[in-house]
């Protein structure tokens, strides 16, 4: 097979004709041509780390998609499935992305649970890492979000460190604003990348520490804006992730977003194209092509360097985008999930507040993971001040809802809840009255799994039945599912961009400042539970 355009060479730095000759999958010979044909060779995206399953489908579903936008390969985390079914859910991501010819690599999670303080599904203690990393079709230790443990020599996670240190795979890191002694005690044990930075400050101290910034935009945390000038600054020390990508996201672009951006805004072609290609494939040593003779025919054709349109997609030497998908994505699933339907009263999502003269409130800021801490005195805890009551209850076995409240949702009437709840992924609502909120989580345990909006006059639904994450349907039906709910979420009066998202993360206890888990208020700075009551 022969490809011939006009060749993008991120090694050389320029732009030639070029004839590609592929054989058994790679590129033989690239041979230069005076005269073109006027299209774009150049290298496949990868994106440097994201969770699979917050695209709500499966590898399958997500790669019949992803790869339209010219994404070709990806560094995933399949923290959130293990949460909930450990080992059997990992396999489960590995199998299914093997159906399909995007390239997953898939790291090993090193934080499941990510804290003591919450109830997961499963358990990867480091005896189970230490046996995972080792496996061929596991790449990384995935993000170390427990970085108390690391500074203070947590036995556990060092222990995990070490597995990974010993067959010689990076570990990915994960530790939103931690800086000066304590980031130097983090980053000495080996852990390589941060995708958490939220300024440029804190991206620059890291840089300088010798760690790689993966500059993230997913679909609640939004950082390209802010970052993207360390690309000027360091250009092979940047990557590109989406980290959380939802299906309504998805739908409409993926990595080449950031390439399209980056371009526009005048950043150099040729160090954006390396940050989204080559920067990753080097880092964790990908099987990946990067258009270099022996290389994998990994590679795009695009019709112009402005918006990145691929026009084909090739995967070791093989078409597999030429305007639609050219491999099946109809596959059937087994059931595949845990899920522990929990009873509870209305009495119990009523707090003792009597002794409280001030209540700690969690509030949410709009495209960011991290919160603030509040203190709202107790007769300003009404819906009228803006203020809604949120409900975490386990998924996994018999227990008591967990109860707080939030700031940011004004909810009047009704009620949302979801089964994507970061990380443990127990089942997490916010609402206007106590029996909306219930509510909704019936709905969510009739469904076992799913996200569930209620207007205070109807339900609507949106089934995850694959581990109470994902669905089997494709991204478009899932988008379309999901955009209806934030539609009607918006209806509602909720003013933020993303709601569902917003609260799954409101249970992430690993993010600062204030989080609601299944066992209680917890204080992320302090890194403990804590009372309702200032």
């Amino acid at each position: 097979m022969k490809i011939e355009g006009k060749l993008v060479d991120v090694w050389s730095r320029s732009i030639y004709g070029a004839k590609l000759i592929i054989e058994n999958g790679k590129i033989r010979s690239i041979e230069k041509l005076s005269d073109a044909p006027d299209m774009y060779i150049i290298p496949g995206f990868v994106d440097a780390h994201v969770h699979i399953e917050s695209s709500m489908v499966t590898p399958a579903n997500f790669a019949a998609v992803a790869l339209r936008h010219g994404t070709i390969a990806v560094v995933s985390d399949p923290h959130e499935i293990a949460n909930v079914m450990g080992e059997e859910g990992i396999d489960f991501m590995i199998k299914d992305g093997s159906k399909v010819p995007l390239k997953f690599f898939f790291g090993v999670p090193s934080c499941v649970p990510a804290t003591k303080f919450e109830t997961s599904g499963a358990s990867l203690d480091a005896d189970l890492v230490e046996k995972l990393i080792q496996r061929d079709d596991l790449y990384f230790l995935a993000e170390v979000m427990n970085y108390p443990g690391v500074i203070n020599g947590d036995v556990e996670i060092h222990r995990k460190i070490q597995a990974a240190h010993r067959v010689g795979k990076p570990i990915d890191g994960h530790a939103p604003l931690l800086t000066g002694e304590e980031l130097r005690k983090y980053v000495e044990v080996g852990i390589t990348t941060d995708h958490e930075c939220s300024t440029m400050e804190e991206a620059r101290e890291k840089i300088r520490l010798g760690m790689k910034v993966l500059i993230r935009q997913g679909s609640a945390a939004r950082n390209l804006d802010e970052l993207l000038p360390l690309l000027k600054e360091h250009p092979d020390k940047i990557m590109f992730c989406t980290d959380d990508c939802h299906p309504d996201d998805l739908i409409r672009h993926h990595m080449n977003e950031f390439v399209r951006r980056a371009v526009s805004l005048n950043y150099d072609l040729f160090d954006v194209l390396r940050a989204v290609s080559v920067n990753p494939v080097l880092h964790y040593g990908l099987s990946v092509g990067l258009l270099r003779e022996g290389d994998p025919a990994d590679f795009l054709v695009v019709n112009n360097l402005k918006d990145f349109i691929p026009i084909k997609v090739f995967i070791d030497g093989q078409v597999v985008w030429d305007g639609k998908p050219t491999f099946d994505v109809n596959f059937s699933y087994q059931d595949v999930n845990r899920f522990h339907l929990n009873s509870f009263s209305l009495e119990d999502l009523k707090p003792n507040l009597s002794s409280c003269s001030q209540v700690k409130v969690i509030e949410v800021i709009d495209g960011q993971l991290l919160t603030r801490r509040l203190s709202v005195p107790t007769e300003e805890i009404k819906v009228e001040h803006g203020i809604n009551k949120i409900v975490v209850l386990n998924r996994y076995k018999e227990a008591q809802p967990a109860v707080g409240y939030v700031r940011g949702f004004s909810i009047y009437e009704g009620a949302i809840a979801t089964s994507v709840a970061h990380d443990s992924h127990n089942i997490i609502a916010v609402g206007a009255s106590d029996e909306a909120i219930m509510k909704v989580i019936d709905s969510i345990q009739r469904m076992k799994g799913g996200m569930v909006l209620f207007d205070g006059q109807d339900l609507f639904e949106l089934p995850l039945p694959v581990a109470g994450i994902m669905s089997s349907e494709s991204v478009e039906k899932v988008a379309y599912k999901y955009q209806n709910l934030n539609d009607r979420a918006h209806s509602m009066g909720i003013p933020l961009r993303a709601p569902f998202m917003t609260l799954s993360f409101l249970s992430l206890l690993v993010i600062p400042e204030l989080k609601l888990g299944d066992m209680g208020l917890f204080d992320v700075s302090k890194f403990q539970f804590t009372s309702l009551c200032d």
